[in-house]
């Protein structure tokens, strides 16, 4: 976009509160429901983002995952534009539990492109907590890291005698790196007894750009399809979202249903070899709450189809040792699910002082991974026979079915003293149908598939978490939490089921984006955790002040980390059945699932004062600081994508209805690597960001400035780049270049309410 129209597009954000000075400061609302007061059945209640940061972060980025930055000991894995693979203190993606709604969503795809809260723009989030710590066993479960819950916004009721209630908001955004934009719009309309909302986002960009002088290596993509220099190849994007949401109250109980419908035609990625270019959800949740004299009761039904597509885009090249110039009509990838489940859980006043919280749930998972064949004669007459005549079946019929039962006793046994005691049990059963690979001509597919096929599939995990937590509040000024949790996860099905050595089919099955190839592993025992972690809450009596630190320690049996197989993988008939792969130093290499040991440790820090109150407002400084430090105890080896020390440091400045920042990003080089997965280095960084806003009666005006100075640097947990070139072939496009981030950004976002 030309600088012109950046600076115009500045302007016209600057120009709107300007001349608008003489309108009365006003706060956004909370949204809450207007009916029965129900107990919260959600103990030691997690770090809650605010609607301040939620309504912010979705005009600056619309990954919905992003708006969890500034949460003390989350950082993110990179991905696609709107799929970030949220980390909390080392431990990511399916190691954490991710719930939407209350529904427990996972990733359709053997690269993990549609995680759970790319299901929801960040302008359709409500409220988003996150349990960084001990996490209760209520809000646990098949997981050994923390919790994130995320929900779209409580249905609302009119008031008695208020007739009916209409009101909505409407958004749009722009963001000039990548020349991204979108829009939103929510709707409701409501009587004292039934509530109707609808809302709907759409959201686009192109690829980004680097800052500084970001130089892409030389490759072809399709022909006549060339990158510019300081573009970041497969990084585009386009996504919609739509849910439809009906509520029924009367007197103390609620029956909400939502219809949730999402189609993203295509979002590319610089760390994958492959691209999405559909995934389609529809899911369907019904949710009954009542309040008794006994205490709460909630139950809730849901039901979720994803259809995802993968391909090459454009950036990327498709055919292993081609000519230039000869491209393969493309490698489709296909995967469907259906994710069936259901939940009731009680909260039982034993007393004023006493809360037992029970609950049952049952989750019922369907999945198929299939690569439909592709011709085996090009355009020409060139000949290609290594993708067919056959279906590929990545995860032929794979089950993967959950029950568990819970239950934890919540307890002020003093005034200062309240405590926590929970267990919760899991049964994981696991199998998988047979497959088959492209051809029955290739040993990758051949005796892989025969060996595979001879065994038999059928798993079954008993898995326990226990939880025992304790906060004590010494005084007005200080605040100690402190607990212990074992925590239990079961492979997942690629983990557990991906088959071919092939090394073509070995990298497609990659969820971490370090441009490996990964084998599963039919005898993995499932993750355990052991987790010690303590809080410490200084602060003043009305809040103005705080100050809080997070020590925590983590061991893990049975830790799902890679090994080398042993194989060259230079060609797309090996196997992993050598020696090459073993001492392969910087190139891309192929791995298998492995059971080993770990160890993590680390701190968060976090805190926020006021400054001082002058003419042109009131100033105050925020920050946060967080350290990780993980290990693979059998080898005595860096465990994967360990953020390395950061910091982040705001000077605010609220002046009537302004709210700005000044914001500096700190980010340690990243040089405790995974030597195994031959894991890319990146050097330090520091960033520097604008952010202001402007609140109205009826509307609020978002706009700032990401990276400020336009800095180069790489992205430390971005995985490897491989966003265009022949991502077919293992070693095809260069190793040891990590994905860049963004440069600078202009972005200004307006919010309509009605």
């Amino acid at each position: 976009m030309p600088f012109e129209k950046k600076l115009l597009a500045v302007a016209v954000a600057l120009a709107i509160p300007a001349l608008a000075q003489a309108e009365e400061p006003y706060r956004l609302p909370d949204v809450v429901v207007k009916g029965a007061q129900l107990r919260s059945s959600t103990p030691f209640p997690g770090f809650a983002v605010s609607e301040g940061d939620i309504l912010s972060g979705g005009t600056s980025s619309s990954d919905t995952a992003s708006l969890l930055k500034d949460v003390p000991g989350v950082s993110l894995y990179g991905a696609g534009g709107v799929s970030s693979l949220p980390v909390i203190h080392g431990l990511a993606d399916d190691r954490l539990r991710i719930k939407v709604d209350g529904m427990d969503l996972l990733a359709a795809c053997p690269n993990h492109m549609n995680p759970p809260l790319s299901y929801l723009d960040p302008s359709q989030v409500g409220t988003l907590k996150v349990w960084v710590g001990i996490t209760p066993v209520s809000v646990g479960g098949d997981s050994i890291g923390g919790t994130i819950v995320a929900e779209t916004p409580a249905p609302e009721f009119a008031a008695a005698g208020q007739g009916t209630l209409l009101k909505g908001q409407a958004g749009a955004f722009y963001r000039s790196n990548g020349n991204a934009s979108g829009g939103n719009v929510s709707a409701t309309i409501a009587g004292e007894k039934v509530s109707m909302t609808y809302s709907g986002s759409t959201a686009k960009s192109g690829n980004y750009d680097a800052g500084g002088d970001f130089k892409t290596f030389t490759a072809t993509g399709r022909p006549g399809h060339t990158l510019p220099l300081d573009e970041v190849g497969s990084t585009a994007y386009k996504t919609e979202n739509h849910i439809l949401g009906l509520a029924l109250k009367n007197d103390n109980h609620l029956i909400e249903a939502k219809l949730g419908y999402q189609n993203i035609p295509y979002e590319l990625y610089p760390n994958q070899r492959m691209d999405m270019l559909d995934n389609t959800q529809h899911r369907f949740n019904l949710r009954y709450l009542g309040r008794f004299d006994w205490g709460a009761l909630e139950a809730r039904a849901y039901h979720e189809t994803v259809h995802h597509h993968m391909d090459f885009g454009d950036d990327k090249q498709f055919i292993y040792g081609a000519a230039p110039g000869i491209v393969a009509p493309g490698m489709p990838m296909d995967t469907e699910s259906k994710n069936t489940g259901a939940t009731v859980k009680a909260s039982i006043d034993l007393s004023q002082q006493d809360i037992l919280r029970v609950g049952g749930e049952y989750q019922r998972y369907r999945l198929n991974d299939w690569w439909p064949p592709s011709p085996s004669v090009l355009p020409g007459g060139v000949a290609f026979g290594g993708m067919a005549p056959n279906t590929f079946w990545n995860i032929n019929d794979g089950e993967r079915d959950r029950t568990a039962l819970f239950a934890e006793w919540e307890a002020r046994v003093k005034p200062q003293w309240t405590t926590l005691l929970g267990v919760r049990y899991e049964q994981v059963k696991m199998d998988t149908g047979a497959v088959q690979g492209y051809n029955n001509m290739m040993a990758g597919y051949v005796a892989s598939a025969k060996a595979f096929n001879a065994r038999s599939h059928e798993r079954t995990d008993n898995n326990w978490d226990m939880t025992a937590l304790a906060h004590y509040t010494a005084d007005a000024g200080l605040d100690v939490e402190f607990g212990y949790a074992q925590k239990t996860r079961s492979p997942n099905l690629y983990e557990r089921y991906s088959w071919s050595q092939n090394s073509m089919a070995l990298i497609m099955n990659n969820f971490v984006g370090d441009g490996n190839g990964y084998l599963g592993n039919l005898d993995l025992k499932p993750e355990k955790a052991h987790t010690l972690s303590a809080t410490f809450d200084w602060h003043a009596a009305d809040r103005s002040w705080g100050f809080k630190a997070t020590p925590y320690y983590t061991r893990v049996t049975d830790y799902i980390d890679a090994i080398r197989c042993l194989g060259s993988g230079a060609g797309m008939n090996s196997l992993c059945s050598g020696a090459a792969n073993n001492a392969a130093t910087g190139q891309f290499v192929q791995l298998q699932y492995a059971n080993q040991s770990a160890r993590l440790y680390g701190l968060d820090l976090s805190g926020h004062m006021p400054l001082a109150k002058i003419g042109m407002g009131e100033l105050g400084l925020k920050g946060l600081l967080n350290y990780t430090n993980g290990k693979n105890l059998d080898t005595n080896n860096d465990l994967y994508n360990i953020m390395p020390l950061n910091a982040k440091l705001t000077l605010t400045q609220k002046f009537g209805a302004w709210n700005n920042g000044v914001e500096l990003v700190m980010v340690k080089n990243k040089s405790n690597v995974s030597d195994v997965r031959n894991e890319i280095k990146t050097p330090g960084y520091g960033l520097a960001n604008l952010r202001a806003s402007y609140n109205w009666k009826q509307a609020r005006l978002d706009f700032g400035v990401e990276n400020l100075f336009d800095k180069f640097y790489y992205l430390p947990t971005g995985g490897a780049y491989t966003g265009q070139g022949a991502t077919m072939s293992t070693n095809g496009i260069p190793w040891g270049i990590a994905v860049p981030g963004m440069g600078r950004s202009i972005y200004s976002g307006l919010t309509v309410k009605f």
